[in-house]
């Protein structure tokens, strides 16, 4: 399987656990209906479904990412779901993004721009530049979880080591984490910034959906092994967090998780 292959498998796999708390997201920021609004690094296109049921039918969103495989994919879904007229998807970068000044009446992005650490100001500016004055630039990005109920320290080692943020984390900047990103709204001009964070959570009896994300986010945060992990705690991941394994944790009746969301908004002031 190609990155690209599993990139796709694993945002749909996600799914059942995002698009709730995102919908909760979503319905808090009162986007206007009618307007016509930005998905910067769309990906596959999950969130501008959601974008487009918040601005109404008379709306429109427009959704961009670098990988034509994955727009493709995206069209593809859109269309299916009956939502061809009302949202497009195109290529481009969002460092210098194919858009005039001022295109959108607000810009939204998940999990892609400045995730989960990077120079935001740049980006954040661009951002504003095709946003209107008055619009907002709205970021959103998955910012912790406790999925391990009765281990907390395992899970907090884990983490520590987590093979699915390491390469984006090791040797960066503090002030480059995707939390620092209030001051990075105001070093691009924008006002009247704002933070805010949700929950999701799951309780068994687990549906279907939640159990295969749920297998597969503890794959993508923990299944490649690191050497600061110990060899106690990588025989705990498997013992607990493998499907089919003896003490699969997702077996358990009383099974409780969450993790939260983190969104940073601004205003684009008037040129």
């Amino acid at each position: 399987m190609t990155d690209l292959s599993l990139g796709i498998q694993r945002a749909l796999a996600a799914n059942p656990l995002r698009e709730p708390v995102l919908r909760v997201v979503i319905e808090s920021l009162q986007l206007p209906r009618g307007s016509h609004g930005l998905d910067a690094g769309c990906g596959i296109g999950l969130q501008s479904l959601m974008l487009a049921d918040a601005v109404s039918a008379e709306g429109h969103i427009t959704g961009l990412d670098i990988a034509p495989e994955v727009l493709s994919f995206a069209t593809d879904n859109a269309r299916r779901a009956g939502y061809a007229e009302r949202i497009t998807f195109c290529e481009g970068d969002v460092k210098d993004m194919p858009f005039e000044a001022d295109s959108f009446d607000w810009a939204w992005s998940a999990d892609c721009i400045g995730y989960p650490a990077g120079e935001l100001t740049p980006l954040l500016t661009e951002l504003a530049r095709v946003v209107r004055p008055g619009g907002c630039v709205i970021l959103v990005g998955w910012s912790s979880q406790q999925l391990l109920p009765g281990y907390p320290l395992l899970e907090a080692r884990l983490n520590a080591t987590c093979s699915g943020y390491i390469p984006f984390l090791r040797g960066k900047d503090p002030a480059l984490n995707f939390l620092s990103a209030l001051r990075r709204f105001r070093e691009a001009g924008l006002r009247d910034v704002k933070a805010r964070t949700f929950v999701g959570d799951v309780q068994a009896p687990l549906s279907g959906g939640e159990r295969a994300a749920l297998a597969s986010l503890f794959e993508m945060l923990w299944g490649q092994p690191q050497a600061e992990v110990s060899a106690e705690d990588w025989q705990a991941y498997q013992r607990l967090c493998v499907p089919g394994s003896a003490d699969f944790i997702l077996e358990d009746d009383g099974y409780y998780a969450f993790f939260t969301y983190s969104l940073f908004r601004g205003r684009v002031p008037p040129r």
